[in-house]
């Protein structure tokens, strides 16, 4: 018989209770949004006559129509081309000096440790228009001391990836070495002093232990920065009106952005939107699903 605790809810209830503002938000804040979505991107404006009077434009029913013309957009896989090398400089050079930083803060003869771990996670608190602010004036060829030294046009067509790389990178390696270090700092000291009596170096106690104890955690670390790669946005956006080299579909989220609120073709933007979700899903999954045999130990 189920029991109830004198002037509140019964027992069994009390965990619900709990959950009910998180799946309140979540329906109104993520799932209805993404439903709607779902079904602004199967319909479109159906314009009669020369589309000025009252009823000239219906909202009807399409089908995959919208989703055929996004698969067959030659701006949304030229603006995939350019993410995925965007992306490849990101995740190698972010993700190996993350693990670099958090090896070297957890090694056994580190000093001033407290104060590297801030210094490095600190550009992770900057938010990422005031970051890429802060880059873009100081790649302006006229106030740019980096220009004064190499002589490189950073906003030119030839470096104007790499520029935002570096934004992405500077921003983004903190937050993955504070997860790679406190993953290492998890770990039983015990193991370290065993493999120094054995002899072993730093060196080999960091590639032979930490790295094999890290992967879990480096594969996640990867897994979230496929997803935010996919869906750079801020850089690009932000640096654009610095320079006549970054067009308005450069990456396939700035695509939804024109279309949606500069072409007003909402429906062709849901679409595509939901295209971009999709491949996400594929690559972040996929990846998973290549890596966690060795990973989580599982088939």
């Amino acid at each position: 018989m189920r029991t109830r605790r004198s002037g509140g809810a019964p027992s069994g209830a009390a965990p619900y209770l709990f959950l009910l503002p998180a799946l309140v938000l979540f329906t109104v804040f993520m799932a209805v949004p993404i439903c709607y979505t779902v079904y602004l991107s199967l319909r479109r404006t159906k314009v009669s006559g020369l589309g000025l009077g009252k009823g000239s434009r219906t909202e009807v029913f399409t089908g995959l129509d919208n989703y055929t013309a996004a698969l067959g957009d030659g701006e949304l896989w030229a603006g995939w081309l350019r993410v995925l090398g965007y992306g490849l400089m990101v995740l190698a050079v972010m993700l190996g000096l993350a693990l670099l930083f958090a090896l070297l803060l957890d090694s056994a003869h580190v000093r001033l440790a407290r104060f590297s771990r801030i210094s490095i996670f600190l550009p992770f608190a900057v938010p990422g228009v005031a970051a890429t602010l802060l880059w873009g004036f100081l790649y302006l060829p006229s106030l740019s001391p980096i220009r004064q030294v190499l002589d490189v046009d950073l906003l030119g067509a030839g470096t104007i990836t790499f520029s935002m790389a570096n934004v992405a990178v500077w921003g983004g390696v903190g937050f993955n070495m504070l997860v790679l270090y406190t993953t290492l700092r998890a770990v039983p000291r015990t193991y370290y002093e065993a493999a120094r009596l054995d002899g072993a170096s730093e060196l080999q106690i960091a590639l032979r232990i930490k790295v094999p104890i890290l992967l879990p955690a480096i594969i996640l670390t990867t897994v979230f920065s496929i997803i935010a790669t996919v869906q750079v946005f801020t850089e690009p956006t932000t640096l654009r009106p610095l320079t006549n080299t970054i067009s308005s579909t450069w990456s396939p989220l700035m695509k939804v952005y024109r279309d949606a609120f500069v072409t007003g073709d909402i429906y062709s933007a849901a679409a595509t939107s939901i295209v971009i979700a999709g491949i996400s899903l594929v690559l972040s999954f996929g990846f998973l699903r290549v890596v966690r045999d060795r990973a989580f130990g599982e088939g």
